[in-house]
């Protein structure tokens, strides 16, 4: 069954506890967290204190996702703050291979992220070392974008390449969309807009959830 993780960049900033609990009710499975630096991407969102600050209300998994230029300066404060999967991206200069280990010594998740005009040939040194792979399919650093179509075909050619991980996508993921994606392999949803901003978001949980079951 798909999993899926509503991303707190469209939840009501003034009321993140309420729609995490709504988010809870609703059935969602992950919780996603958005971390930009307004350097690697043209925005700024979420410290470590506000993944602490989820974990205090929610036994959810936060799924936190560093879109930062030097995430090696702020890894130990995200995983202290009690982050169960942490993402980073495989467009920067840092050692990726050193932060992947040292998130998996932790006891966490590792996980790497690709913006969608980077290549798959990219993963071959980090095949092993990511729990799992977050295919944006939008530019990173903003939400209500409109899915990239291109990234189905990625999606398909990461599971033909034998990686037994969580395929994650994120960005203009909808109830329309996400079976295609699915039927691709993709394991992991991230969605905002379609979930925070539904009336009704138990109910379009369950539908999404039958998707591919």
């Amino acid at each position: 069954m798909i999993k899926i993780a509503p991303s707190i960049l469209a939840a009501d900033p003034l009321n993140l506890e309420r729609d995490i609990k709504k988010a809870e009710i609703a059935g969602c499975d992950w919780i996603h967290v958005d971390v930009m630096d307004a350097h690697f991407v043209p925005n700024l969102a979420y410290s470590a204190d506000v993944v602490s600050g989820l974990r205090q209300v929610t036994e959810l998994p936060l799924d936190v996702h560093l879109m930062m230029d030097n995430p090696e300066t702020m890894l130990d404060a995200f995983l202290d703050a009690g982050a169960s999967c942490v993402t980073i991206h495989a467009e920067i200069r840092s050692d990726i291979s050193a932060m992947l280990e040292k998130i998996r010594k932790r006891g966490r998740m590792s996980g790497i992220a690709l913006k969608p005009g980077t290549s798959l040939g990219i993963m071959k040194e980090y095949f092993r070392k990511a729990d799992l792979v977050l295919m944006m399919t939008v530019e990173p650093g903003f939400g209500g974008q409109k899915l990239d179509e291109r990234v189905i075909e990625k999606i398909r050619m990461l599971k033909e390449m034998g990686y037994k991980g969580e395929i994650e996508a994120d960005g203009g993921i909808n109830e329309k969309n996400l079976e295609i994606l699915v039927e691709n392999g993709l394991s992991v949803a991230v969605m905002g807009t379609a979930l925070f901003r539904n009336p009704d978001m138990e109910a379009c949980v369950k539908r999404l959830h039958s998707i591919g079951a």
